[in-house]
């Protein structure tokens, strides 16, 4: 009983410790980032930005390339979105639900991709872009998160559909439904949370993707590549604006798809 008592207690510590590496940074960063250009420089921080001041947000949002930068940000995460589900999903399904020769080979060669660095993932690709000319445009980049994205696509939703038991499909199969009309109806609503899962991460990695962006683009930059390449010369209220505003649009929508995540998390715990 003891052990158990103690067990629990550490988890919850560890909870909270995980919980405070993860969210004093973002706290920092926001405060920052709705301080006066003086405030800035305070410290010990406040709990809130005092007096409040979008002056250092403004500043930001203001400066050249900014907003286009952002536009192509949100474009490239959306198409990646589109094309890493409709590509990811389809797979991670076959892998889940039909036996064929060498899927054990192929889910090797998608969690070996895992294993390394998305610089050296990034650096083949950028070259043959390069080479074939089709650098320097919003698809492009795209089609590069894609590749760095899908491998994880996959995973997750072979995982989600395989936890959907095989008897609810057939038994929608033999009250008339076609298996189409089966997945649709039935595996479908059920493997919500896990595309939710994988959407969220498609959007993050697209979203502060940077190593690649430098690479494809030098006229048509995301935010990313553009803080990256005004890293050196851009003042420090610049900075934490940045990074704020980096980190709102994930926030945002984790904050639209919670339901389907605390739906997966409720799964896997169980």
């Amino acid at each position: 009983m003891k052990g158990l008592k103690l067990s629990r207690v550490l988890t919850y510590v560890g909870a909270v410790l995980m919980a405070l590496w993860i969210l004093v940074p973002i706290w920092l960063i926001a405060v920052s980032a709705f301080s006066t250009r003086q405030g800035i420089f305070d410290f010990p921080k406040a709990l809130l930005p005092n007096p409040f001041s979008a002056d250092t947000m403004s500043f930001f949002l203001g400066a050249t390339n900014v907003l286009p930068s952002a536009g192509r940000s949100v474009v490239v995460a959306i198409i990646t979105i589109v094309i890493s589900t409709l590509i990811g999903a389809p797979a991670g399904y076959a892998l889940a639900r039909f036996n064929f020769r060498g899927r054990d080979v192929f889910r090797l060669v998608i969690v070996s991709t895992r294993a390394f660095p998305i610089v050296i993932l990034s650096i083949p690709i950028a070259v043959a872009y390069i080479q074939l000319g089709i650098n320097d445009n919003v698809f492009s980049l795209a089609l590069m998160h894609c590749a760095l994205a899908l491998p994880f696509t996959v995973l997750v939703t072979s995982s989600v559909f395989a936890g959907v038991p095989r008897d609810l499909e057939e038994a929608a199969e033999t009250l008339g439904c076609s298996p189409l009309q089966a997945f649709v109806r039935v595996v479908l609503p059920l493997a919500l949370p896990g595309l939710a899962a994988a959407t969220l991460f498609t959007f993050v990695l697209s979203w502060n993707e940077v190593f690649a962006s430098v690479i494809l683009t030098s006229r048509n930059r995301t935010l990313p590549a553009l803080l990256v390449a005004q890293l050196d010369e851009s003042p420090l209220n610049y900075k934490y604006a940045g990074g704020f505003f980096l980190l709102a649009p994930s926030m945002v929508f984790m904050l639209f798809i919670r339901k389907y995540l605390f739906t997966l998390w409720g799964r896997v715990s169980r």
